[in-house]
């Protein structure tokens, strides 16, 4: 298990920029693919992005495509998501995790660790 803590997150108008950045505890960081996911009011926890291991390989949901950047420090222990041009439907809680699953997983239960979550609001 690993232990990730999120930060960044916050208000912020539509067309607006924030990074999150989600630091994990331990020296096996670079062990781990790590996700982002998000859960707006009412709805479902969903997939977000990922990242292997090495950096050299993502994914993303077609809804942020162009518009979010995953990226990781494998040296700083830390994986991050530059978000752009946010929308109001971006307006969720945003958590990372740490799956030792595949290259790319996307799914909820590729993932054994989580952090607490951050919040993100974009005010239209």
């Amino acid at each position: 298990q690993v232990q990730l803590v999120e930060s960044g997150g916050g208000l912020v108008q539509a067309g607006g920029s924030l990074r999150l950045s989600c630091t994990a505890s331990g020296r096996t960081f670079g062990y781990y693919n790590m996700g982002w996911f998000r859960q707006a009011p009412g709805k479902e926890r969903e997939f977000v992005a990922t990242l292997s291991r090495s950096g050299s390989r993502w994914y993303y949901t077609d809804s942020v495509k162009g518009r979010f950047t995953i990226s990781r420090d494998n040296a700083k222990n830390t994986v991050y998501l530059q978000m752009d041009s946010l929308k109001p439907e971006d307006t969720a809680v945003y958590y990372c995790a740490a799956s030792s699953l595949g290259v790319t997983p996307s799914r909820d239960s590729d993932f054994h660790s989580w952090g607490q979550g951050t919040q993100v609001i974009v005010s239209s």
